[in-house]
């Protein structure tokens, strides 16, 4: 990363961690853009070239972020069961998110506008790289059982998320978590080998 990179890398951080700081104490609503700029010493139009808006504030992952969850990806073993493998970079990526995901959910249950947003725990760029991480680890005989397996992971992680309440502390999500991905484990034994087979 060179110097302009990382300045800009430190402006991102800094406007996240005053608007963050602003939301926790104030409330989402209470918030507004020129209040946030103005906290930080910037513009309203700088703040726009670092977010979409205050609900990316909350939700924006930060960029080297993919940088680590890429390494979690690249660390499971070439011979580990797909399931095994899947479930240890979810719950490796949702533990990178413990000193935001807290308060992402306790902002979330405040907030009508948040409460409402589409965002879920694995973000679009996380998402295309697990999909990509997928595809590479499956042969492509086996794509159908390999999307199986990340659909019911991913539907095993939102459960979690959705069980979890905002006066509960993160580690409970992470237990709810492996309890909903080891429910969730496809048992395979009793599936054709393949998807031509009936």
């Amino acid at each position: 990363m060179n110097l302009r990179e990382q300045k800009k890398l430190a402006a991102w951080r800094a406007i996240r961690s005053a608007a963050l700081q602003m939301f926790d104490e104030r409330g989402f609503e209470a918030v507004s853009v020129e209040e946030i700029a103005t906290a930080v010493g910037v513009s309203r139009s700088t703040f726009f070239n670092y977010f979409a808006g205050k609900e990316a504030v909350v939700f924006d992952q930060d960029p080297e972020e993919r940088d680590h969850w890429r390494a979690i990806m690249a660390a499971r073993p070439t011979d580990e069961p797909l399931w095994e493998a899947l479930t240890a970079i979810l719950v490796g990526f949702n533990e990178l998110l413990g000193d935001r995901l807290p308060m992402q959910l306790r902002l979330k249950a405040q907030s009508p506008a948040l409460a409402k947003s589409s965002w879920d725990v694995v973000g679009g760029q996380f998402s295309d790289d697990l999909r990509d991480w997928m595809t590479s680890r499956a042969p492509e005989a086996d794509s159908l059982t390999a999307a199986l397996h990340l659909n019911l992971a991913l539907a095993a992680q939102t459960t979690a998320y959705e069980a979890w309440t905002p006066d509960e502390p993160f580690d409970d999500y992470l237990k709810r978590l492996k309890y909903c991905l080891h429910q969730a484990r496809p048992d395979t034994t009793s599936l054709p080998s393949s998807a031509s087979e009936s």
